[in-house]
């Protein structure tokens, strides 16, 4: 990292809140505050609510609230560091979300760009100040990933995250080695989260500050212990993430490469191989999930890969 201050020190290993669907696609909340609890006591950096895997496109917006409400009021009784997603394809809907959020006070609020038809730079500058407007001094985190109908690149972020100083950090995939010198020549004030599978290479770089991560949805405890040894000895560390690639992508990847299955399928195959909460791998309707027999048959193939993750 260049020595540009970044405009906020949000960083570290952040566990996604995954939704406990039930057979009749409700949300089990009582599950869901179960799985809050078992997050705090893991001691991750913070937890962040409506991601993709949180499946914030698929649910009402009284779920939407009381899913927030949640994981606020647990979080705040802890001093736990929250991100609240107020993600939405739909601008309206996703002002209105950015709108109820300061109110739960979170560290920060992540938000997309609108997505039903793509932004020109000039609308996405246009829609984040409006965002920011509404979220009334709580700096944004914009999640750009790779299913964005825009995948912007280090110059384009910068371009249309610059003019806004409410955007304080941003989710996106990382790259190559000419990825990684345009985030340092263009990002570097912004607070970077990268897959959570790549971190211990993003931390090498000094570029990522983090990992919205899909490491802790494996397991929370052991990638907040990996997040740790980063800072102690990078090198065990990325010995570690060559070894959670291997896995991802030998025996995760593959249902999303050959399959078609989601992202967020893929999350909730991480929880449930994890094996350390109330999250199974269904999904809300329509999306397919893969099935908990495919969890159990991977925990002993990760418990031997990857062994550091499981240790307690």
């Amino acid at each position: 990292m260049s020595m540009t201050t970044r405009r906020h020190p949000i960083a570290g290993n952040w566990a996604s809140l995954l939704l406990p669907i039930a057979e009749d696609d409700s949300i089990d909340f009582e599950k869901l505050g179960e799985e809050i609890d078992i997050l705090i006591a893991a001691k991750v950096d913070g937890i962040y609510s409506n991601g993709t895997a949180g499946e914030f496109h698929n649910q009402t917006e009284a779920e939407y609230e009381r899913i927030q409400e949640m994981l606020a009021s647990r979080c705040r009784a802890a001093a736990m560091p929250f991100v609240i997603g107020a993600c939405q394809p739909d601008p309206i809907i996703m002002l209105d979300r950015l709108r109820r959020a300061p109110a739960h006070k979170p560290l920060a609020i992540q938000v997309i760009l609108p997505d039903w038809w793509p932004l020109t730079n000039l609308e996405a500058v246009d829609f984040l100040h409006r965002a920011s407007e509404a979220a009334d001094g709580i700096p944004l985190v914009l999640y750009n990933p790779p299913h964005a109908k825009r995948v912007l690149s280090p110059a384009e972020l910068s371009d249309v995250c610059g003019p806004c100083p409410s955007v304080v950090g941003m989710k996106i995939a990382d790259g190559d080695d000419a990825w990684y010198a345009q985030a340092r020549a263009y990002l570097s004030e912004f607070s970077l989260f990268i897959p959570g599978h790549h971190l211990a290479t993003g931390i090498k770089r000094g570029v990522a500050a983090g990992a919205f991560s899909n490491v802790a949805c494996l397991s929370p405890h052991g990638a907040q212990a990996w997040t740790a040894l980063m800072h102690a000895d990078i090198d065990a560390a990325l010995e570690i993430e060559s070894r959670i690639c291997a896995f991802m992508d030998s025996h995760v990847a593959p249902f999303r490469r050959d399959h078609g299955y989601s992202n967020a399928a893929l999350d909730k195959l991480l929880a449930a191989i994890g094996n350390w909460g109330p999250v199974s791998t269904r999904l809300r309707w329509p999306y397919r999930f893969i099935g908990e027999q495919e969890a159990k048959g991977l925990r002993d193939r990760a418990r031997a890969m990857i062994p550091e993750l499981f240790a307690q």
